[in-house]
């Protein structure tokens, strides 16, 4: 039995559809006329943005066809194909700047949260935002619990310190979100949806049930309430 890939996932975050729709509500008040969302994956949040800001044309970039091809479908039941350019590369590679630029969970591609700090600033047009989600310590985790992760106590910072860091490379924070417990469990439960409903028809699938027990050992005896995610909606001015 092949599971879904991500199918029970309205996004590959911690982010709720109320959420979703005040932050796209907030960047179509800066009335953007490009938009640029880096590790997109299928889209959705940029189909809302799109979808609230009329007079804007999108770019989304991911290096997973497979979500390429979902964001195509999710753009042309929207009627958004005309104003939305979907291409299949590395996050990392060079595009031009843009009023709005997103990126949730994809800053990893430039390496660190310093590095992508950085090379975002640069790809956002002066006056323009934004949108940075990304992960932070809740509260100082075990070696053993960072390590579930794939982490190091020291490679992810604490909320003040990520705002910090954001000011650093030259953005003004102009509103701080952070995702709440319903949201992570929403997402985590959603993540191992496809997985539980491969084994409810072939429980016997041994490498499966491994994969989805690994999953929710490391989320509810590991990270649960010491990884948090971010939603950071930084201004450039209009000097640099």
């Amino acid at each position: 039995m092949t599971p879904g890939y991500y199918e029970r996932l309205d996004f590959n975050s911690p982010l709720s559809g109320a959420r979703a729709d005040a932050l796209a509500a907030a960047l179509a008040r800066r009335r953007p006329t490009t938009v640029l969302d880096l590790g997109c994956g299928w889209a959705e949040l940029l189909l809302r943005v799109l979808a609230a800001t009329p007079d804007a044309r999108g770019r989304g970039i991911d290096n997973d066809e497979r979500l390429i091809v979902r964001a195509r479908a999710g753009a042309e039941a929207r009627g958004l194909t005309d104003r939305l350019e979907l291409r299949a590369h590395d996050a990392a590679t060079p595009v031009e700047p843009a009023d709005a630029v997103l990126c949730v969970g994809a800053e990893h591609v430039f390496g660190t949260q310093d590095g992508a700090l950085a090379a975002l600033h640069r790809l956002v047009r002066p006056g323009g935002v934004l949108l940075f989600g990304t992960g932070f310590w809740q509260r100082p985790p075990t070696a053993e619990q960072a390590a579930g992760l794939g982490a190091t106590p020291d490679e992810l910072p604490d909320l003040a310190t990520l705002v910090d860091k954001s000011t650093a490379a030259g953005f003004r924070p102009l509103d701080l979100q952070t995702a709440n417990e319903d949201e992570w469990n929403a997402f985590e439960s959603g993540y191992l949806a496809d997985l539980e409903e491969a084994l409810m028809i072939d429980p016997s699938a041994a490498d499966l049930r491994a994969q989805a027990d690994a999953h929710r050992r490391g989320w509810l005896h590991g990270y649960r309430g010491v990884l948090g995610f971010a939603y950071l909606l930084l201004g450039v001015p209009s000097v640099r």
